[in-house]
């Protein structure tokens, strides 16, 4: 069972948030991208996937990553990418996990779920499927996702719901065009007998190139906000908001539901296609990174004992927000945002909903180089600027070496 680190047994229990804060012995939120290989070119794509990277784990040792986690006992691992259904042992080890104990949560953009997939998956236990879909409209998700993506995700949730696939996921990152659509999103999601799960757009990976232009604007934080206190019961959002729940004055039924806390290495990380692992998934830069499966003692080792996991399960000096009066409620907002929009860490979060962000991105400010780029072929008409590498056309490229 997934218990707090170094925490003497007669210790008080305390807050749920407090206990997190300190770290866990194993992720309770592990995403495991297992290719950068992918046949979209979405915009804001977190990992600037596109092509495969020639280094990537092969199929023995990803079986031996799935070992390991069997024995930190974590339960569920996010699998996402890219597309992570290129892969030519993508299902084989997806069974690998289920069958030792390791539930099986993916990501897909639905190009391979066909009938027959769908059937497959309608029949596993431990599998649970989540489509990215950016827009309830074609014209709103394709602009961002490319052409024709619309009608692939919609295609794999009505293959999914036939099947009979019981609570299929639509995932959403929620942009400044599509915030309008929520209510479509959702009757999207109850028609094919799905559940909505909304997150936030991270200015990392290719989305930094165009979160000046895609992140909601103010006042559509504020109708994001309304929205997931009239609707959200049943909408899943991670911990992708709790900037917003500075908003809330207090009173009951005011709040959002989630955890209040950045979770980056102390319950979330992400392994990528390498191996490298990282504190968050919203945070694939040098800075964020822990160390390397094969190289530095395995993952338990990573996650118990690197010197940036532990650095960051010690207090956070949060600066002039500890000040504020709504610091307990977003606990000065998400560390990625801040970095990667080139704010300091121990400041504001860059949407902050106070206002605090703004006459920080108003002034200077550099925003770091991303260090890993996958980008290929012609960028969408929405990226204000090329990616930093514009990489072989064929993300499939090298497969044949697995």
């Amino acid at each position: 069972m997934t218990t707090t680190l170094d925490r003497p047994a007669s210790a008080p229990v305390g807050r749920l948030v407090d206990q997190f804060e300190k770290g866990l012995d194993a992720p309770i939120c592990l995403t495991w991208e297992l290719t950068y290989a992918c046949n979209l070119s979405c915009v804001h794509c977190l990992s600037s996937s596109g092509k495969r990277d020639p280094r990537e784990l092969d199929t023995a040792q990803c079986k031996a990553i799935i070992d390991e986690l069997q024995r930190m006992q974590v339960f569920y691992v996010n699998i996402g990418g890219g597309e992570p259904t290129v892969r030519p042992d993508f299902w084989e080890l997806v069974d690998y996990a289920t069958s030792h104990q390791v539930g099986v949560k993916f990501s897909t953009n639905g190009l391979k779920i066909d009938k027959a997939v769908a059937q497959r998956l309608a029949a596993s236990d431990y599998v649970d499927v989540q489509i990215s879909l950016d827009g309830a409209t074609a014209e709103v998700n394709d602009a961002v996702r490319g052409p024709g993506s619309y009608d692939m995700a919609i295609r794999a949730l009505e293959n999914l719901h036939e099947a009979g696939f019981a609570d299929a996921k639509i995932s959403v990152v929620v942009t400044r065009h599509n915030v309008s659509q929520l209510d479509e999103f959702k009757d999207l999601a109850d028609r094919y007998g799905a559940t909505l799960r909304i997150t936030r757009m991270r200015p990392s990976g290719r989305g930094a190139d165009v979160w000046d232009d895609l992140h909601p604007l103010p006042s559509q934080q504020r109708e994001l906000y309304d929205w997931l206190v009239k609707r959200g019961d049943k909408v899943l959002t991670g911990d992708s908001f709790f900037h917003l729940a500075a908003y809330s004055d207090g009173s009951p039924g005011s709040g959002l539901a989630g955890l209040n806390l950045c979770g980056a290495g102390r319950v979330v990380c992400l392994i990528d296609p390498i191996g490298d692992v990282y504190a968050c998934p919203f945070a694939i830069h040098e800075n964020f990174l822990a160390g390397n499966i094969l190289s530095d003692g395995g993952f338990q080792t990573i996650w118990q004992q690197s010197e940036l996991f532990l650095e960051l399960r010690e207090p956070q000096n949060a600066g002039a927000c500890t000040k504020c009066a709504h610091f307990d409620a977003c606990r000065g907002g998400c560390m990625a945002a801040k970095f990667f929009t080139g704010l300091p860490l121990d400041g504001p979060d860059p949407e902050c909903v106070q206002g605090f962000g703004e006459a920080l991105l108003a002034g200077e400010r550099s925003t770091p180089t991303a260090n890993k780029d996958h980008s290929r072929g012609v960028p969408l008409t929405l990226m204000t600027r090329p990616p930093s590498r514009d990489c072989d056309e064929n993300p499939l490229a090298g497969f044949a070496a697995l």
